[in-house]
């Protein structure tokens, strides 16, 4: 019988931008951190990480998240594979604009009625999503495996995450929001080419909630 190989795979959502405050979809536009606002959740991240190695590290190319990991993982960035496939929905024309703005629109609302099946106008679907996501987690394990790797950390957007957790966890559409400099930590086993998610927890765990 094949040996079945774990990971641990912590995947955590940058910190605070200026238009997460505002409400605006930023999906893949380049915004920053809104700093010094974003530091005390990320050095409660950074706290809840320390101690822990990483056997490989992953990274939206997005300016926040890059900004994201050198605050919680300082001197990292240059062992880290810094992959578009981990970028934030494509919100297409929605993106810049809020939840004011669009509340009126019929698309809109059909957007958010279909629960992400529809794509935004410009945009892509929870389907085009998760079809990236998916080919950079296979990506992900098969180096795992073939490395030895047991734990790998990832940072990424509220959207990915959120469909990582519908597709490994099973949660609901939108009950997979997790917040500013938080995430998830999901154990997979793989053998014989394929996958499952086993455990997930929250990442920071809830003890360490302020």
């Amino acid at each position: 019988m094949a040996a079945v190989h774990r990971l641990e795979l912590v995947v955590v959502r940058h910190g605070v931008t200026r238009w997460n405050l505002d409400r605006r979809y930023q999906g893949q536009r380049d915004i920053p951190l809104l700093l010094p606002d974003a530091v005390p959740d990320m050095d409660r991240l950074r706290d809840h990480l320390a101690g822990e190695t990483f056997d490989a590290l992953y990274c939206s190319d997005l300016t926040r998240c890059r900004q994201t990991l050198a605050h919680v993982l300082p001197g990292s960035e240059g062992a880290a594979s810094f992959d578009a496939r981990l970028r934030e929905l494509d919100f297409g024309d929605y993106e810049g604009r809020t939840w004011d703005e669009l509340k009126d629109d019929p698309r809109y609302r059909a957007w958010v009625d279909s629960a992400g099946m529809q794509a935004p106008p410009g945009g892509e679907s929870a389907d085009d999503l998760w079809a990236r996501l998916k080919a950079w987690l296979e990506g992900v394990l098969a180096q795992a495996a073939e490395q030895g790797h047991r734990r790998v950390l990832a940072v990424s957007h509220g959207g990915a995450i959120r469909e990582l957790r519908r597709r490994l966890e099973a949660t609901d559409f939108w009950e997979g929001v997790v917040g500013q400099a938080q995430g998830r930590r999901f154990v997979i086993e793989s053998e014989r080419g394929g996958w499952q998610c086993c455990a997930s927890s929250a990442v920071p765990a809830l003890a360490d909630a302020p």
